[in-house]
């Protein structure tokens, strides 16, 4: 009976599980509370178990039901890829190459694989965003860019799917100007927190309530990498930026780079994601520019 399982009767689990109760789960797929409930019975009966208590006012999940919720979702995700993917193999070329970046990214990286894709695919504009924090998997999520490229948001929503990219490593800066330039030893995080912190700041919702970085309660919020990387040059605080873009700064004694005490390692690199949604996956000239990037 297992094999009778269908694509319906997962979906209907799903929004059951989610939505909190068989109407509002009929809500949700605009299906009668009547035949959700139907289905489910008719799905446990073809599973063998028991996938929601019904003895209280709202179903709850069993602990067989919440296992095999896991499975539920896989299988829909799966599914809904494989249409997806069909979906754009029968577009062909995509009418243009869209993406979202995060201001972290190395620049260098991003013109070699612009660079190829204009050599490959002629006749496919390109249509390039450069955000921080949210802003990447906004454009991504409302559909304005079909490829992001984040790294500075490290929590993505359900909605998209993730490759792995690499790592960004991180600095920490400030003017030779500044006060703690003329520390002698490592700097604790007792005396950085004594002096203004410049930090990035999102200009979505996306990141509201958490805070990526932060190790002063002075803090200047800068919706600009450009004007955080100008003002800490200016002297005004100290922040972590993208070793790349300030090596030259350091270079040339615009900038001194800080060894803070206690800091591990990891915690000075950011990894960065390519992000797209998984109902719209990249086409040729997507797949393509992912891969000059991982290369």
């Amino acid at each position: 009976m297992l094999d009778a399982v269908t694509l319906d009767q997962l979906r209907t689990f799903v929004a059951a599980a989610e939505q909190g109760s068989f109407s509002a789960a009929g809500r949700k797929i605009k299906r009668a509370q009547s035949v959700v409930s139907h289905t489910l019975a008719n799905l446990e009966l073809q599973l063998g178990v028991t996938l929601f208590d019904r003895s209280s006012r709202y179903p709850q999940l069993t602990q067989a039901g919440a296992a095999l919720l896991i499975d539920a979702k896989a299988v829909i995700d799966s599914m809904d890829l494989l249409k997806a993917r069909a979906h754009s193999l029968s577009e062909g070329l995509e009418p243009e190459l869209s993406v979202a970046v995060d201001v972290m990214f190395p620049m260098d990286t991003l013109t070699c694989a612009v660079g190829y894709c204009k050599q490959h695919f002629e006749h496919t504009p390109l249509r390039l965003y450069v955000e921080a924090l949210g802003g990447v998997t906004q454009q991504v999520m409302d559909g304005t860019c079909r490829l992001g490229i984040i790294g500075s948001l490290p929590t993505v929503p359900d909605e998209l799917t993730v490759e792995p990219l690499s790592n960004i490593q991180f600095v920490t800066v400030v003017s030779p100007a500044h006060a703690l330039a003329r520390q002698p030893l490592e700097i604790t995080a007792e005396e950085l927190s004594r002096h203004v912190q410049l930090i990035l700041t999102d200009r979505t919702s996306l990141s509201n309530g958490r805070t990526f970085g932060v190790m002063s309660a002075l803090t200047w919020r800068l919706a600009d990498l450009g004007a955080k990387h100008a003002f800490l040059k200016a002297g005004f605080g100290w922040g972590h930026m993208p070793k790349h873009m300030v090596e030259k700064d350091i270079t040339d004694g615009l900038l001194v780079s800080l060894t803070l005490q206690n800091m591990p390692a990891a915690a000075m690199y950011l990894t960065t994601k390519i992000v797209y949604r998984k109902d719209a996956p990249p086409g040729p000239a997507g797949r393509a520019f992912i891969s000059q990037l991982k290369n």
